[in-house]
């Protein structure tokens, strides 16, 4: 089965080799999902590097942030009774998880979108708090007037979260520390003011009742959301039956906002897809895409650190043209152009 994305011929547009570990002691492991902006006639991405160190025989390693805002690095042996170290992302040890890597985000500019480079004078963001002690991941960037939104994924011992810090210039940032509390994470806001309201697509899941949803929030200030509602579920049989999340900050179209986002089968098979809301009244989803977008078909999209992964958070409107800058097999970051009138003419009414 082919898809409707038009990958860019240069892809992998980067790879963990291609940049600079954030510190001696690590090793860049993949690079990930990059937020996607236009700052100062540019295009910039902010991409999750997850970093660890190199491992030994008989002893698994894996870094956190401790109270002190440094990097430290915990050992166990792998014949630890207590160890389970079945996957690649996550470990548990003594009934607490962990993750394999720590992430932070790196600025990236280019100047024609295809090969990117480190800006001078630019800093990345790593995480701060006992609340991101994991890392920081999976940044989105909206912009409202003259205001940037970061939004991403904060780690720690005590869940999974939504981070929120804002910018003018990317050099002097405000957090605003969490906006949802855990389990939530896939957080876009729109890129307009609705009724005078912000809004926002997130994420909360849970693994009993209920499931791994897209919800809908709404915000005075951007800060403080509330009026929560369910928006898109999963689908039995189907390409996203076991998890959905938001991409980007929805795109507005004269046919109502156009949500790209992610699915997942039960296989931890991602792909991409799209649905619609009215213009006026978000919560109302007009139309869905029945059979994906994008789908993992090159080699880099199907063998990385976590094989068979196309997931984006970020991408660039021009008219008619939507490039998305998608990370492949949990590894690689990619590039594609899609046509928003042929991803309109995908989308099935929702009854």
């Amino acid at each position: 089965m082919s898809d409707i994305a038009h990958r860019f011929p240069e892809n992998p547009l980067l790879m963990p080799k291609d940049l600079h570990p954030s510190s001696a002691d690590l090793q860049i492991i993949s690079l990930l999902n990059p937020g996607v902006f236009t700052f100062k006639g540019k295009i910039w991405l902010l991409v999750r590097v997850a970093e660890s160190i190199a491992q030994k025989e008989g002893v698994i390693f894996f870094p956190v942030i401790n109270e002190m805002g440094k990097v430290e690095i915990i050992e166990i042996p792998l014949n630890d009774p207590d160890l389970v170290a079945t996957d690649a992302r996550i470990i548990q040890y003594k009934g607490l998880d962990y993750l394999t890597t720590l992430s932070h985000l790196r600025l990236l500019c280019s100047d024609d979108g295809i090969r990117f480079y480190d800006p001078e004078g630019y800093s990345s963001l790593f995480g701060s708090g006992i609340l991101e002690q994991f890392g920081i991941e999976d940044a989105r960037v909206s912009k409202l007037d003259d205001k940037y939104y970061i939004t991403y994924t904060a780690v720690s011992s005590n869940g999974v979260g939504v981070g929120l810090r804002t910018t003018k210039d990317w050099k002097n940032f405000e957090s605003q520390s969490m906006i949802f509390p855990p389990h939530n994470k896939d957080c876009a806001i729109f890129e307009e003011k609705i009724n005078g309201k912000f809004y926002a697509l997130h994420r909360p899941s849970s693994p009993q009742i209920g499931g791994n949803f897209i919800w809908l929030a709404e915000s005075p200030d951007g800060i403080y959301w509330g009026n929560h509602q369910f928006l898109v579920g999963t689908r039995k049989g189907l390409w996203d039956s076991a998890r959905v999340g938001a991409g980007a900050a929805p795109i507005k179209t004269d046919k109502g906002w156009l949500e790209i986002y992610h699915g997942a089968n039960a296989e931890h098979q991602y792909c991409l897809g799209a649905f619609l809301m009215d213009l006026e009244n978000p919560s109302k989803v007009i139309a869905r895409t029945l059979e994906p977008i994008m789908m993992p078909q090159e080699n880099y999209e199907l063998s990385g650190f976590f094989g068979y992964v196309v997931f984006t958070n970020g991408h660039i409107v021009e008219g008619d043209k939507l490039t998305i800058y998608y990370g492949a097999a949990d590894e690689f970051v990619c590039g594609a152009y899609f046509s928003i009138t042929e991803i309109l003419s995908k989308l099935i009414p929702e009854f």
